[in-house]
C-alpha cells in the first residue's frame, strides 16, 4: 500500500527520510491509547451522523481485532508507515477493507496524537501517585517503629543537634507529600481534551467534542484549535513533577547510602537490594539508591531537552513536537523503577538503633541545650554561646563529652551551673524539649504520625477513584 498521505506526491520518501523522520520505534507504546481515542472518535461520528452507523459499527470491531492482534504480538510495525497512528490505520484497513479509511473523518494526526499522550501521561500519574503512596508507607512504617530511636541530626554534614529518627524520615514523607500534591494537581490539566482541533483550525465536520470528551473520562475540551495540538505544558509540567521526585528520592538515596557505611553503620539494607564485588568479597553495595542517585540526571536531561525544543517553536504543529515523547517515557520508566524498588527496600531496611545511641552520646550535638539552659538563668543568650563554645572546646583539649564533665568543671565556665544540668544534657530531654508543632519531641512525632496516616488515606481514596476511571 502506498502512503496514507500520498496523493500529492510523485515521488517515494527517501529510505533515509523515512528512517530518520518515523516515530514508530517509540511511539507504539501508545497503540492502546491510540486505540481507545479512535473508538471514542468512530462512535462520535457515528453518534453525529457523519459515517454510516453501520462503518461506525465495521469500524468499531475492526479496531477490536487490531488491538487484540497487536496484544498477542501478531503485528509487525513497519517504518514506512512512520507512526503508530498510521501503523493502526494500515492494520485497520487491511482487516476491514476501504472503510477503514473512514475513521480518519474529522480528525488530524496533530490532534490524534495529543489525545494519545494525554491518555497515556493521565493513566501513568494515576499509577504513580499509588507508588509514591507506597513508598510513604514504608517510611510511616519505620517511623512507627523507632519512635524510641534517637539520631544525631545534621546540618553542613556535621551533627547539629539530636533528633528523632523517626522525624527525620516523616521529612520524606512530607517532600513525598508535596509530589503527590503535584501530581494530582497536574492531573487536572492532563485531563483535557485535544481531539476536535484538526490541523489547528477545527474541522467542517459537525463533531461533538464534549461527546468523546465524555466517553473517554475528560473533565474537558481544549478551548483553542490552535492551543490544542502545540499544548505540551502538561508533559513539561510532569517532567518538572517527576525532577522533584528524584530530587527527593536522591537525597534519601544520598542518605541511605551514607547510613549503611562502615563509617556511620545506622542501618543495614536488606541482601535482596545490594549488590556484591567481583573481587572483594566483603562487599555489600548499595547499588539501588546509587543507581536512583545516578538517574536523576537523566531525569533533569529530559525536563531541559523538551524545554528546549518548545522555546522557539511557531503556532501550531511542528515536526519538532515528535521529540516530546521519548523522553516522556524514559521518565516514567525511570520514576517507575526507583518507586517500586524504594518501598520495599525501605520496607526491609534494619536500623541500627545502638549505634545511632552511641553516635549521639559521642557528639556535643546537645550543646545548644546548656546554652538555653543558661539563658533561662538570665543569661544573655549571646554569652550564653560564649560560655558553651569554651566549655566544648576544654572537652576537645580533653578528650571528653559534655556528660563527662563534672560539676566542678560546668562551673569553671559559669557559676550559674547545678546539678540540673546532667538531665538536661540527656538525649531524651534533648529531643522531648523540641515540644513545638513540626518539631522532634516524641509526642509531635507521634501526632505528625497521625496526620500522616488520614494523608495516606486521603491519596488512596484518590488513587482508587482514579485508577477505576483509567
Amino acid at each position: 500500500m502506498s502512503k496514507l498521505w500520498g496523493g500529492r506526491f510523485t515521488k517515494q520518501t527517501n529510505k533515509l527520510v523515512e528512517e530518520y523522520t518515523a516515530s514508530i520505534g517509540f511511539d507504539q507504546a501508545l497503540a492502546e491509547e491510540d486505540i481507545q481515542g479512535s473508538l471514542a472518535h468512530v462512535a462520535m461520528l457515528g453518534k453525529c451522523g457523519i459515517i454510516p452507523q453501520a462503518d461506525a459499527d465495521t469500524i468499531r470491531e475492526g479496531l477490536h481485532t487490531v488491538l487484540e492482534r497487536i496484544r498477542r504480538g501478531e503485528i509487525e510495525f513497519s517504518v514506512s508507515d512512520e507512526d503508530i497512528h498510521m501503523n493502526i490505520e494500515k492494520n485497520l484497513i487491511e482487516a476491514i477493507g476501504p472503510v477503514g479509511g473512514k475513521l480518519h473523518t474529522g480528525r488530524s494526526r496533530n490532534d490524534q496524537v495529543a489525545t494519545d499522550m494525554h491518555l497515556y501521561l493521565r493513566g501513568r500519574v494515576v499509577a504513580l501517585v499509588g507508588m509514591l503512596h507506597d513508598v510513604q508507607a514504608a517510611l510511616i512504617g519505620q517511623a512507627k517503629d523507632n519512635l524510641d530511636t534517637i539520631v544525631p541530626g545534621y546540618t553542613h554534614l556535621q551533627r547539629a543537634q539530636p533528633i528523632l529518627f523517626a522525624h527525620h524520615l516523616l521529612a520524606y514523607v512530607s517532600m513525598l507529600e508535596r509530589d503527590i500534591d503535584r501530581l494530582k494537581d497536574s492531573y487536572k490539566r492532563i485531563n483535557v481534551l485535544p481531539l476536535g482541533a484538526g490541523a489547528l483550525a477545527g474541522t467542517t465536520f459537525p463533531i461533538d467534542r464534549h461527546f468523546v470528551a465524555e466517553q473517554l473520562g475528560f473533565d474537558g475540551v481544549y478551548e483553542n484549535s490552535l492551543d490544542a495540538v502545540s499544548d505540551r505544558d502538561f508533559i513539561v509540567e510532569f517532567l518538572a513533577g517527576a525532577s522533584l521526585i528524584m530530587t527527593h528520592l536522591s537525597r534519601l538515596s544520598e542518605e541511605l547510602v551514607l547510613w549503611s557505611s562502615t563509617e556511620f553503620g545506622f542501618v543495614e539494607l536488606d541482601d535482596a537490594f545490594c549488590t556484591g564485588s567481583s573481587i572483594m568479597p566483603q562487599k555489600k553495595n548499595p547499588d539501588v539508591p546509587e543507581l536512583v542517585r545516578g538517574k536523576t540526571g537523566r531525569v533533569y536531561g529530559n525536563l531541559v531537552g523538551l524545554l528546549t525544543v518548545l522555546k522557539s517553536l511557531p503556532l501550531a504543529y511542528n515536526k519538532d513536537m515528535q521529540e516530546d515523547k521519548e523522553g516522556m517515557f524514559d521518565t516514567v520508566a525511570t520514576l517507575e523503577g526507583a518507586l517500586q524498588l524504594f518501598a520495599p527496600m525501605i520496607a526491609t531496611m534494619k536500623v541500627n538503633k545502638d549505634r545511632m545511641r552511641q553516635a549521639v552520646n559521642q557528639d556535643f550535638s546537645n550543646a545548644t541545650d546548656i546554652a538555653d539552659f543558661l539563658v533561662g538563668k538570665g543569661l544573655p543568650f549571646r554569652q550564653a554561646h560564649e560560655v558553651i563554645g569554651k566549655t566544648v572546646l576544654y572537652c576537645i583539649q580533653h578528650g571528653k563529652y559534655l556528660l563527662d564533665l563534672t560539676l566542678e568543671e560546668f562551673q569553671q565556665f559559669s557559676d550559674l551551673f547545678d546539678d540540673r544540668i546532667y538531665e538536661v544534657l540527656q538525649p531524651e530531654t534533648v529531643v522531648n524539649a523540641r515540644n513545638v508543632y513540626g518539631g522532634t519531641a516524641t509526642g509531635q512525632v507521634q501526632a505528625a504520625i497521625g496526620r500522616s496516616e488520614q494523608l495516606l488515606s486521603s491519596t488512596s481514596t484518590w488513587f482508587e477513584g482514579h485508577k477505576r476511571s483509567n
